[in-house]
């Protein structure tokens, strides 16, 4: 049966995200590792408690002690109930630890055995190592197929796993070797954390799809998907990984080489729209700022008279904020959301299944009513929510809804580490812009144009249709990794113009 479980952090909405109507993008997965400071793995339960945004399935942490060896734990469910006992922790020893969240993008969605968990671990002939992987590989099932048919033995559904056997076949001496041997067969995104006896090893894919960072912390170092972890256990940012570079990390300090063949960087631009958090840094830019200016440039380019903005909460608040003093137009918090949704529904029946969003969020209906309200959202996938929260907004008294939205319509699935709906379940794939105001049976609806929402990320010029700076594959339909298993199994690419 279905469990509805309590948001992450103030800004996540997985709470929009059970079952199959849910109307944002899933979040793909965080990783976070420690070296030289003592009891690691505490530290890195920290640190995954601050990435639990990026991945609200599932959870492990492996560990290394000079005297016990590798240990790990893995666990479904959200960090804080996982991770916090000392009976756990305690098994954990060391000055070295790696961690995962996870969102299932590539295996068996909706179906996570246990053995799915990351991180993954291997014995080699140089000593063991264990892997956290952060995007999706896009030629998996042929490399799968190609191991199975050589003897590799999986024990998961991941992708990820793909890494760990490829690096066993591989003939180089070391572990970080082996890796790079690894990685050159894979395509798609990665931004890996993994760990041997006594080193701690960060990679980034040389398109950069998925961010990594690395910190420092006393005498020890951190690798973390987002700035916002290392701020949680006291770590200084240092720098980011850069696209296509690895970082090998010991007791004599960081050792960084770039083993790829270079490539234009492709950051991943929804990134700063949704996935990362907004305390976090991205390309040394604070991604509240970087919301906030979307929503300005949103008030320049679709203006409409209204009385109140509002955001949908809370994905949508900074860029409702920046629409708000862009336009002039009041602030409001017009939807509030129940912080206490928890464990009250875990299993709810179908009568309270049905009653669907207003579980989650209620309408400020004394403020609503009577009013034009602008309603800011971050994305649109199905429609479904939207369509709901324009419902409440009509119920309590409305006079006119006007949907805008961060971001420019999500028409092409994400292949590098999201989970989206096939294309032809997308509003966006099928409909015009008119047609889905028309969907949604809104006053009207507006979008951010590519061009603004790479202005607001500080591209002045807006978008570089020869050489885009980010991947927005999402909304162009330009992915710049062919993803070669989906198109094997019948996708169709966006054809040339």
């Amino acid at each position: 049966m279905s469990k509805i479980m309590p948001p992450a952090h103030p800004f996540d909405t997985s709470y929009l995200q059970a079952g199959e109507d849910g109307d944002k993008l899933k979040e793909e997965c965080g990783v976070f590792g420690v070296t030289g400071v003592a009891d690691a793995s505490n530290f890195v339960a920290l640190g995954l408690h601050a990435l639990q945004h990026r991945g609200q399935e599932a959870g492990g942490i492996v560990s290394h002690d000079p005297e016990q060896g590798f240990q790990s734990a893995r666990r479904f469910g959200y960090v804080r109930d996982n991770f916090t006992s000392q009976d756990v922790m305690q098994t954990l020893p060391g000055p070295l630890a790696i961690g995962h969240v996870r969102y299932s993008t590539a295996g068996s969605k909706g179906q996570t055995a246990i053995r799915d968990v990351q991180p993954f671990f291997g014995e080699f002939a140089m000593g063991g190592a264990a892997i956290a992987h952060n995007g999706n590989i896009t030629n998996a099932n042929a490399l799968r197929r190609e191991l199975i048919e050589r003897g590799s033995i999986f024990q998961s559904s991941s992708d990820s796993e793909c890494i760990i056997h490829l690096m066993a076949r591989s003939l180089q001496r070391t572990i970080p070797e082996r890796m790079e041997d690894a990685l050159r067969r894979v395509e798609g995104a990665f931004s890996i954390v993994a760990m041997t006896r006594t080193k701690l090893i960060g990679v980034r894919d040389p398109l950069g799809v998925r961010p990594l960072v690395l910190g420092k912390i006393g005498e020890g170092w951190a690798l973390s998907s987002e700035t916002c972890a290392l701020d949680i256990i006291g770590a200084e940012f240092i720098r980011e990984i850069a696209p296509g570079e690895m970082v090998v990390i010991t007791d004599k300090g960081v050792e960084s080489q770039f083993p790829f063949r270079p490539q234009k960087p492709r950051f991943c631009i929804f990134e700063h729209v949704y996935f990362s958090r907004p305390d976090s840094i991205l390309g040394g830019r604070s991604v509240y700022e970087t919301r906030e200016a979307i929503g300005r440039e949103l008030a320049k380019e679709a203006p409409v008279e209204a009385d109140l903005v509002c955001p949908v909460p809370d994905s949508g608040t900074p860029a409702a904020i920046g629409y708000s003093l862009q336009s002039g137009i009041p602030y409001a918090m017009g939807i509030i959301r129940n912080q206490y949704m928890g464990r009250t529904f875990i299993e709810p029946t179908e009568q309270i299944r049905n009653m669907g969003v207003r579980l989650k969020l209620n309408v400020n209906r004394a403020l609503i009513r009577g009013k034009r309200v602008i309603l800011v959202d971050d994305s649109v996938v199905r429609g479904t929510t939207s369509r709901k929260i324009k419902e409440m907004i009509l119920d309590a008294g409305a006079k006119e809804v006007h949907f805008r939205i961060a971001s420019p319509p999500t028409a092409w699935p994400c292949f590098y580490g999201v989970d989206t709906p096939q294309r032809e379940k997308l509003l966006a794939a099928t409909m015009s812009e008119e047609e889905m105001r028309d969907h949604l049976q809104v006053d009207s609806l507006k979008f951010i144009s590519l061009d603004g929402l790479y202005r607001a990320v500080g591209e002045a010029k807006g978008r570089n249709s020869d050489q885009p700076q980010y991947c927005d594959a999402c909304f162009s339909g330009e992915y710049p990794v062919i993803p070669s298993d989906q198109v094997e199994e019948g996708f169709q690419m966006k054809a040339a113009e």
